[in-house]
């Protein structure tokens, strides 16, 4: 079981991992024109936007600031604890 608890651990540190740089991302003002700049920024952008779209939705941008990533993150980060602790329990 302890497998289990480490490769799930592992799967939400590589999210959280990605959820900041998307979140460094979003500070470049426009999308990279290079192929590979290009890819990998819509890698970051398509693989979070699931998850962000619902932050969006309930937490509007104050001025040029956007929250929702932050909230994100903290729930992101509190998701993780309970399942890991879940999994431990069993």
């Amino acid at each position: 079981m302890d497998l289990v608890v480490e490769y799930v651990n592992a799967l939400f540190t590589i999210f959280l991992v990605i959820m900041l740089i998307r979140i460094l991302l979003s500070w470049v003002p426009s999308r990279p024109t290079g192929r590979v700049t290009s890819a990998l920024w819509a890698f970051f952008h398509e693989s979070t936007e699931w998850y962000l779209r619902p932050f969006r939705r309930i937490i509007p941008p104050l001025g040029m600031f956007d929250l929702s990533p932050i909230v994100a993150l903290i729930v992101l980060y509190v998701a993780n604890a309970v399942v890991v602790r879940l999994l431990e329990a069993l």
